[in-house]
């Protein structure tokens, strides 16, 4: 049986008396012994600590004897050490710290990691009162270089593999170059001994290395798993783990190198003229100064674009958010001169302006300026501009401008709408087609009332602002292909007559449908009612029978019409120019009713309650033809069901169908063929 060596004999004598301490009350340090590996550790001082002094020393143990603790001319700092104590609830809270910074081990090292400690020593903290020394703390500190924080990475340029052939990140968790990295195992420049510290740590997946896994059809992976069908060992694939799917799945093009300093997007200045043999979709227009004509739209990141080019033949209904205090006005659209060579002239835009009624629709957050006599200034709040086209040239601009008068210093965020329409020049007015003929996603559903002189009308939805009351809600049409639900907020006293809750509930929601017609194509003729007009088939609401007597149930309502269901079935009906073009087969509306009761709080208060009420908009489609039921034999074996069955005849020559991905088919055919030789 050998010796121990001097610092475990201490330590052993610093755990037993720290031990018997605790138990008769006396000063103890918790715990007694810290093996320090970062740049600061603590332990508490406990017991009776006042008068108490803590101070400290490096112990040298190079000859094999540690000089005996004494505390007669101890300090609480060395050259390399310090501590700090910080005074608790009848507890002593001692921090020692190391003074010159882990920066000082990276510089005393040569290579990139050290496998020696770059600090190891042992040091002794003291707790004493008047000489005596009372308890003891030993620290063994065992500090490595952290080269991964300290160590400048090479300027070299690094060669990047050919993706096809090599991952182009084999160890993903390798972040510095010249380092080596905790916790990641395959990091080649981590040493077996580094690697050894960490090893039950490392990180897993594909960050930590494991980026080409075996894919599920080779036949190595069937040894490792036990999931594997019986079949599997005559349909794997034999291919050595070096030829991998997840290989080129990488964009492969020519790496170059390219310094940029900061941000920068290229914008064409020049202006190119589209508009000497007339205009395309998709053309900017442009004006007689050869200069784009700009409408502010939206882009894609949802920004507003002051200068966006209006294009030819694009429709578009923007709203764009300005700050009043940044807010300047355009340059008038009076003296722009539209270009049109195919005409023989010019054509100039014919502006009415309106003004804007209710200025609260369109800036919120006002504040009242304190300079009140200021010059007021025009803001244009709404735009709307009607182009008339004729094959591959504008006829005629209309514009109308709706603005508001506010003052100079006006604050507050001004909402401003943007529209533009493309008509047709002969079209006699501003009512567009939704399709040609059939409907295209998007536009409006075309409807008729024929009940009324003006007959051409909207099928609309709510769109509720501010409390989402349906006083304040305001309309939007109902677009053909998009399934909406929409509501808002009926306000209902306790006291409500429940007959007239359901006339006013029913009131409302018929004002969404206030047609009698519905246009089977998008191109219908409102003129002739036999061009494609189908009639709404409407489900009134249910009977709720007669209600009890007034005043026995206050607060509570039975069958409230409160749900509008619109269902309209549409179907493709052929195609023009190979674009299939839909039509709309049949609409119909429903009532759904739900019990209305008034929610009190703590007290029943004469409040008004809020009743929801809702309507759905929903597209069915009907297929053209019915598809073909299956057989008898599809439905009773579904072992040839490559859906409904782990095993997939169909698929038995796998490598000569489309699933296969591996490698070259002519290689894959060769070694199919000859496996199934043996």
């Amino acid at each position: 049986m050998g010796f121990q060596s001097p610092a475990a004999l201490l330590l052993r004598l610093l755990l037993l008396q720290g031990v018997l301490r605790l138990v008769w009350g006396d000063l103890a340090f918790i715990p007694p012994f810290i093996r320090m590996s970062g740049p600061a550790v603590s332990a508490s001082l406990v017991g009776d600590t006042e008068g108490v002094t803590v101070s400290l020393t490096v112990l040298q143990d190079e000859a094999g004897i540690l000089p005996v603790p004494t505390c007669g001319m101890l300090s609480n700092e060395t050259e390399d050490w310090s501590v700090t104590v910080t005074p608790g609830a009848k507890v002593l809270e001692v921090t020692v710290r190391w003074k010159r910074g882990l920066d000082w081990c990276s510089s005393n090292e040569t290579d990139s990691f050290s496998e020696s400690p770059c600090i190891l020593q042992t040091l002794l903290v003291s707790a004493s009162r008047n000489s005596p020394c009372l308890a003891h703390l030993l620290i063994q500190v065992e500090i490595y270089a952290n080269s991964s924080l300290t160590h400048n990475a090479s300027e070299n340029v690094t060669v990047i593999p050919n993706q096809v052939y090599q991952p182009l990140g084999p160890c993903p968790c390798n972040l510095t170059a010249g380092a080596c990295d905790v916790r990641c195992c395959c990091d080649q420049e981590c040493s077996s001994n580094l690697t050894e510290l960490f090893r039950l740590s490392c990180f897993t997946g594909m960050f930590g290395g494991d980026v080409s896994p075996p894919f599920d059809q080779l036949c190595s992976a069937g040894t490792t798993t036990h999931s594997v069908p019986d079949w599997f060992p005559f349909l794997c694939v034999q291919s050595p783990l070096a030829n991998t799917p997840f290989l080129g799945y990488f964009y492969h093009g020519a790496v170059s190198p390219k310094q940029e300093s900061a941000f920068e997007v290229y914008v064409d200045t020049d202006a190119k003229d589209f508009a000497d043999f007339g205009y395309k979709q998709g053309d900017p227009i442009m004006t007689v100064k050869k200069a784009y004509f700009t409408i502010p739209q939206m882009s894609l990141t949802g920004q507003c674009m002051q200068n966006a080019p209006v294009a030819f033949l694009h429709n578009f209904d923007v709203k764009c958010v300005t700050d009043l205090e940044v807010y300047q006005e355009r340059d008038g659209i009076i003296n722009a001169k539209i270009k049109n060579v195919a005409l023989g002239g010019t054509v100039t835009p014919k502006v009415i302006y309106e003004e804007a009624t209710d200025l609260d629709k369109f800036i919120t957050n006002r504040e009242t300026p304190l300079n009140n006599r200021s010059a007021p200034r025009i803001v244009n709040v709404e735009e709307h501009y009607i182009f008339k086209w004729n094959n591959n040239t504008i006829s005629d601009i209309n514009v109308r401008i709706i603005r508001a008068e506010i003052n100079a210093h006006q604050k507050g965020i001004m909402t401003q709408r943007f529209v533009v329409k493309f008509l047709s020049y002969n079209s006699g007015n501003e009512e567009e087609l939704s399709g040609n003929p059939g409907y295209q996603l998007g536009k409006p559903v075309r409807a008729l009332n024929t009940n009324r002189m003006n007959n051409v009308t909207t099928l609309y939805l709510w769109q509720s602002a501010g409390r989402g009351l349906c006083t304040s809600a305001t309309f939007k049409p109902i677009l053909f292909g998009e399934d909406v639900l929409s509501g808002c907020l009926l306000e209902v006293g306790i006291n409500e007559n429940c007959t007239q809750l359901r006339e006013n509930a029913v009131e409302r929601l018929d004002s969404l449908i206030q047609a009698t017609h519905v246009a089977m194509r998008g191109n219908s003729d409102y003129t002739d009612l036999s061009d494609g007009w189908l009639e709404i088939i409407r489900v009134d609401a249910p009977d709720p029978g007669a209600d009890p007597p007034a005043g026995s149930l206050n607060g509570i309502c039975l069958d409230v019409p409160a749900r509008l269901s619109i269902r309209i079935l549409i179907s493709d009906a052929g195609a023009v120019e190979g674009i299939t073009q839909q039509e709309v087969l049949g609409l119909e509306t429903r009532f759904s009713s739900v019990n209305w009761q008034y929610q009190c709080g703590l007290t029943c208060e004469h409040k008004a309650d809020l009743l929801p009420i809702s309507a759905s908009v929903q597209f069915i489609k009907i297929p053209a033809q019915l598809p073909r039921p299956l057989t008898r034999f599809q439905i009773n074996y579904t072992e040839y069901d490559c859906n409904r069955n782990e095993v997939c005849w169909p698929q038995l020559l796998y490598p000569w169908t489309q699933y296969y991905q591996g490698r070259v088919k002519q290689i894959s055919m060769t070694n199919y063929v000859m496996s199934i030789l043996k």
